[in-house]
């Protein structure tokens, strides 16, 4: 079992090593914001499988970094995420109500310049090059925002499948590690839980 200096140590490499495909990951969701701004609404199967395409990321990562534990964890998460999504009707996802929407975007922007573990000289370079898609953290940060925002796609299984998760790497982070920016990753864990539970979330059956 490794040591928590050993876990934020094996962190650090990763954020430092891989920050080129932090960089696509940056680029890939500036596009999905600049297609929802633009009025563009992919339907919901489709969002979900873009939601799981960071996450599988943090599988491949962790595979050739020597962490089998994040390696299984996050393949099985985005193989979920997978199968809820393509059970998902192919109607047009749709945006959030305020309550949910606000923490959804607050959520987005944390994971996107996630402030920890990058060592560059300049602040700016979080705005590029963030660990969201290397790591655990600021990639549940970063898709729980987005699915936040899209009403969580109408599915409770998605939702209570991130928030879960969240909630796990939420509460590692903080009270094991030590990384006291991961409560705001908690407490969009605890937002996303509660809003499977209180919205209306009925997924029609899919249509092949």
């Amino acid at each position: 079992m490794p040591t928590t200096e050993q876990i934020l140590a094996g962190l650090r490499i990763i954020t430092n090593t891989w920050w080129p495909l932090a960089v696509f990951w940056h680029i890939y969701f500036a596009a999905i914001v600049i297609a929802l701004i633009s009025g563009v609404r992919p339907n919901k199967r489709l969002c979900g499988i873009l939601l799981s395409l960071p996450i599988l990321s943090v599988s491949f990562v962790a595979w050739f970094s020597s962490n089998p534990f994040n390696g299984i964890i996050y393949a099985l998460i985005g193989i979920l995420f997978i199968y809820f999504s393509i059970k998902l009707p192919r109607e047009k996802a749709s945006i959030a109500p305020l309550w949910i929407l606000i923490p959804g975007i607050i959520m987005f922007i944390f994971g996107w310049i996630y402030p920890h573990f990058l060592e560059y000289a300049s602040s700016f370079a979080y705005l590029y090059a963030a660990p969201t898609g290397l790591i655990p953290c600021p990639t549940l940060s970063i898709v729980i925002g987005l699915l936040l925002i899209f009403n969580g796609l109408g599915s409770r299984a998605l939702m209570f499948t991130l928030g879960i998760v969240g909630l796990y790497y939420g509460i590692t982070g903080v009270a094991q590690l030590g990384v006291l920016i991961d409560l705001v990753l908690l407490i969009g864990a605890i937002i996303i839980v509660i809003a499977a539970f209180v919205g209306k979330h009925e997924v029609k059956p899919a249509v092949a």
